[in-house]
């Protein structure tokens, strides 16, 4: 019987193949991967129609490409504020398409775009996707969530609210609380007073206005956080919401199981928050008709009272907005505080333009009296100093549109150039407006990176040139709330004191601006902290 022949070197080869078996495996599966990979990406341009722009591995409103910052390979969700000189050098629509994880996103700077998609006319073919709503619904459905014919019986019952009586008691009390922090902080007789973090005034200051206007409490500057009993204050309790309302919306539930005392006080905040404003839907109904409280809250319950059967909102949806209010003035208050102190860091730097609002100041209201509600459409330059700051910094960076249907947007043609190009959005792209990107955009704005409040100088507090308050119907209606507040404490502070920055050792001008006027994204868009010191005028 013949013989097989042996095969030695077979045999030996077995282990390196058993070896390379799993690497195998391994580029067999990046191949796929990859593959996989371009094809996706290949069918995500062709859904935004290649527009360029940037092709990071991830998504900048999702995870994990939020948890980085904007760098050479990923674009977060500062990637707007990041790359504010350069996102839109050759086109002011872009598209940012990941190649790994998210879908492929529209972001625009163009106005016109923007009003397209927030105008009455589209308002069929784009709504607000309920993902981009999440960080809006901690305390139910409200203004700035709604949708459709939700979000106008919201706004119909809403809009009464904010008058000329609301406004003029945001004057009021802005003026008393401001002589409240001068007192209680023992600013009175320094020959300077230096401020490392002003936000921290600025902070207390819209919560006190708010406290006051929006819910009728009588608040003061000096109150104690915690009452003889040893319960929270109101405004401690209205502080403790606010400090910790992104980890109640984003933060598993479990985590707030969690036996840490900042935890505690916070569930302990919210519920007696939640119980309060139950409690007080019961109550103004019943001083509708004493009809003396003026506040915010008051003026929403006697709205909806008098509102037609089948426009008024039930109890149960008159708490959900009224526990709005406090979202809508608790975004009011962040805005309206971080803009004061980017306004103040502003005015710092620009020594020309705080003496030229300080020569309006003094010609307005003088020394020998105080300023009052009629003097604000004379005390533009102060309203022009304010609003320059927030375009600046515009807190409502960004609006997220998600589209119905198929549409087409017509694109303005690159500066320069006359007329419009069509562009086919497809059913569930979304949209992007950029509102850093609007503000920064050279098409509307000369040197539009330099601080130039004379922009503003006779424009009307209401005017639609400004936009940093948001576009379309949907533009934010504490607009006037916010500027009432605004202009009458800058003209209180900047009549009594002179501002300038407070440099480290060593430091420049230049240096303070590099360092502190950046921009501190959390729920809205904000100025770093700003360190500042107060001479008083003679």
């Amino acid at each position: 019987m013949a013989r097989l022949p042996s095969e030695p070197h077979s045999w030996s080869s077995i282990p390196q193949t058993i070896a390379n078996f799993p690497v195998q495996i391994l580029a067999t599966f990046l191949t796929v991967f990859a593959v996989n990979r371009i094809w996706v990406t290949l069918q995500k341009l062709r859904a935004v129609n290649h527009l360029p722009g940037p092709r990071p591995p991830f998504s900048p409103l999702g995870l994990p490409g939020v948890l980085f910052p904007t760098s050479w390979w990923n674009t977060s969700q500062d990637v707007h504020w990041a790359r504010r000189s350069n996102l839109y050098t050759n086109n002011e629509s872009v598209s940012i398409v990941p190649f790994l994880i998210g879908e492929p996103l529209i972001w625009t700077s163009n106005l016109n775009v923007a009003r397209q998609i927030a105008s009455g006319g589209n308002r069929t073919a784009f709504f607000k996707p309920p993902w981009s709503a999440r960080a809006l619904l901690l305390w139910g459905m409200n203004l700035f969530a709604a949708e459709g014919d939700t979000w106008r019986k919201h706004r119909r019952v809403m809009g009464p609210a904010f008058n000329n009586e609301l406004y003029r008691l945001v004057w009021t009390q802005t003026m008393k609380t401001y002589r409240d922090m001068v007192t209680s902080e023992k600013w009175e007789g320094k020959a300077s007073v230096s401020v490392p973090i002003i936000q921290e005034l600025t902070f207390k200051l819209a919560l006190l206005v708010l406290g006051t206007c929006a819910f009728g409490f009588s608040f003061r500057w000096d109150e104690p956080p915690r009452t003889s009993s040893g319960n929270l204050s109101i405004q401690e309790t209205i502080r403790t919401v606010a400090d910790s309302y992104m980890l109640r919306v984003f933060a598993p539930k479990w985590v707030l199981r969690i036996p840490l005392k900042m935890i505690q006080q916070s569930n302990a905040a919210y519920e007696a928050m939640a119980l309060f404003m139950k409690e007080q839907v019961v109550v103004r109904k019943q001083e509708i008709q004493e009809n003396t409280r003026k506040d915010a809250f008051s003026l929403l319950v006697k709205a909806n009272e008098q509102e037609e059967l089948k426009y008024q909102l039930s109890d149960d949806e008159l708490v959900d907005i009224i526990g709005n209010i406090y979202i809508m003035l608790f975004a009011g208050h962040e805005t309206t505080a971080h803009t004061l102190a980017a306004t103040l860091g502003f005015l710092a730097l620009n020594q020309d333009v705080q003496d030229e609002v300080f020569a309006q100041i003094k010609e307005v209201v003088g020394y020998r009296r105080d300023p009052e509600i009629e003097d604000y459409h004379n005390l533009n330059k102060v309203l022009a100093a304010f609003f320059e700051a927030l375009r600046l910094f515009p807190s409502g960076h960004i609006m997220i549109r998600e589209a119905s249907e198929d549409t087409v947007l017509q694109i303005p043609s690159p500066r320069g150039q006359e007329g419009t190009i069509p562009f086919m959005i497809p059913k569930g792209q979304v949209v992007v407006v950029d509102m850093v990107g609007v503000q920064y955009n050279p098409r509307y704005y000369d040197d539009p990176a330099s601080y130039k409040p004379s922009r503003w100088h006779g424009i009307n507090n209401d005017s639609e040139d400004f936009t940093a308050f948001s576009v379309g119907p949907r533009a934010c209606i504490g607009r006037k709330f916010a500027t009432t507040e605004a202009v009458c404490f800058l003209s209180m502070l900047l009549r009594d004191w002179k501002v300038i920055p407070k440099l480290n050792v060593g430091e420049t001008e230049e240096d303070w601006r590099a360092r502190v006027l950046d921009a501190k994204l959390v729920l809205t868009l904000g100025v770093r902290d700003v360190p500042l010191i107060f001479v008083p005028r003679k």
